[in-house]
């Protein structure tokens, strides 16, 4: 009986250990889905003053990278559900609009961030408690975040004479590509003929 005893408590603490990892990753994803609602509502505002200034192709890449953070929000807070989480009420932060030049350099710092810090550190803890559901989020969020930072360097570096393209966003992972792939999203696999187009 009392061999019993001390199997029971070592599995409640055992079993409390894991809750507190989950709990962690969960925090994360919360983290993560408010970062995400600010930035595709901040791409929004940028997308409009873009245009304002004329800056047409810029204000395209804005408009494609907020529904691509829109799909990662709307990921997270299915993540969190799915893990037995409350997801949190998001207030959305005041932005501040620049120039396009500096809206551009303030959304390249942010997708650096998430790219090369808070995804990475995210998906290390969400490992750590082998939950499926946050790293199957986190891994497409981070995946179209990287190639949102070259996307945006190179919209920084060619200002004023920028090519004219289109951008494609898979409406499952939020990848974000100047050409919609030949068969399928490179990151989940989803059919290249969903890919939502921005000309």
């Amino acid at each position: 009986m009392k061999a019993y005893i001390i199997t029971l408590i070592a599995g409640l603490a055992v079993a409390s250990v894991a809750q507190a990892a989950s709990n962690k990753t969960i925090d994360n994803l919360n983290a993560a889905l408010r970062g995400e609602s600010n930035a595709s509502h901040k791409y929004g505002l940028f997308a409009k003053k873009a245009k304002e200034e004329g800056a047409t192709q810029a204000a395209k890449l804005f408009e494609a990278a907020s529904k691509a953070e829109a799909i990662h929000r709307d990921s997270h807070k299915a993540a969190i559900t799915k893990m037995g989480g409350k997801p949190d009420t998001i207030k959305l932060d005041e932005v501040k609009i620049g120039s396009t030049k500096e809206n551009l350099a303030a959304a390249l710092k942010g997708e650096t961030y998430e790219r090369d810090i808070m995804y990475p550190d995210f998906i290390k803890q969400a490992t750590a408690d082998s939950a499926k559901a946050a790293l199957r989020t986190m891994k497409f969020a981070l995946a179209a975040e990287t190639e949102h930072v070259k996307l945006y360097q190179d919209a920084i570096d060619n200002l004023g004479k920028n090519k004219e393209v289109s951008y494609f966003v898979c409406p499952d992972c939020g990848f974000t590509a100047e050409k919609r792939p030949n068969r399928s999203c490179p990151v989940c696999g989803e059919k290249a003929a969903n890919f939502i187009a921005f000309k």
